[in-house]
């Protein structure tokens, strides 16, 4: 209770040094605001000096136990500090254990960002959803629009025997005719789009599906940073 009593004391008489002091915008000749930071500080070590102190607690435990807490803060201090270059290593972690995995992040405005790795070949390829089923599509800027392998499309549970094929395509084996449908569900990492227009080719035509720019040009912004791809949502 002493201890209580003391740092509310001591925080009136900080209150009362900076009111009084607000207009010289100094006390002690230091800035308000940093007086202000010292002044807690100071207080806040006050009070746990005294509670392990009043705590019955051998001394030596209490600054055992002192040291592991500020190894523990100064630890996760650090790993705020360089939290993105953590959140690389992570990243080219995963990648390599699984190609084509996506990285979503959130920042503090909830922003959300999709981060891909550059494939083996050259080419930034990943792992999305289509309809709940996961389909890799590797990133095309010069697709108009998301184009679906036959294969994948039956993966994702579009059954492409029943597809009306009339619209020329060409792809890396030569002109074909592809279907016009409507995808329910399409998700890159934390980034999903809802009847996102979609074209399915037919058999044996195309080896894999292409995420084209009808679906980049919903995002924010996409940029090439080094070997990495960033999505903004």
């Amino acid at each position: 209770m002493r201890v209580f009593w003391i740092a509310i004391a001591l925080i009136g008489i900080v209150l009362l040094l900076l009111v009084t002091n607000n207009d010289a915008g100094s006390t002690f000749g230091i800035a308000n605001d940093s007086f202000a930071r010292l002044a807690y500080f100071g207080i806040l070590g006050v009070v746990v000096g005294s509670a392990l102190l009043g705590s019955g607690i051998p001394l030596s435990h209490s600054l055992r136990n002192l040291a592991v807490w500020i190894v523990i803060i100064l630890t996760l201090v650090t790993g705020y500090q360089y939290r993105y270059e953590l959140q690389d290593v992570g990243h080219r972690i995963t990648a390599g254990l699984i190609p084509g995995s996506p990285i979503s992040m959130r920042d503090g405005d909830g922003l959300v960002s999709v981060t891909l790795a550059k494939a083996e070949n050259g080419h930034f390829e990943v792992r999305g959803q289509v309809n709940g089923e996961t389909v890799p599509f590797m990133i095309d800027t010069g697709a108009s629009s998301i184009v679906l392998s036959a294969d994948d499309a039956r993966r994702a549970g579009i059954d492409p025997d029943k597809l009306n094929y009339s619209t020329p395509v060409m792809t890396a084996n030569g002109l074909a005719n592809a279907a016009n449908i409507t995808i329910d569900s399409i998700k890159i990492g934390d980034i999903e789009r809802r009847n996102m227009r979609a074209m399915v080719t037919q058999d044996g035509r195309m080896d894999g599906s292409l995420l084209g720019m009808n679906f980049l040009n919903t995002l924010s912004g996409f940029s090439v940073r080094g070997d990495r791809l960033v999505l903004t949502d």
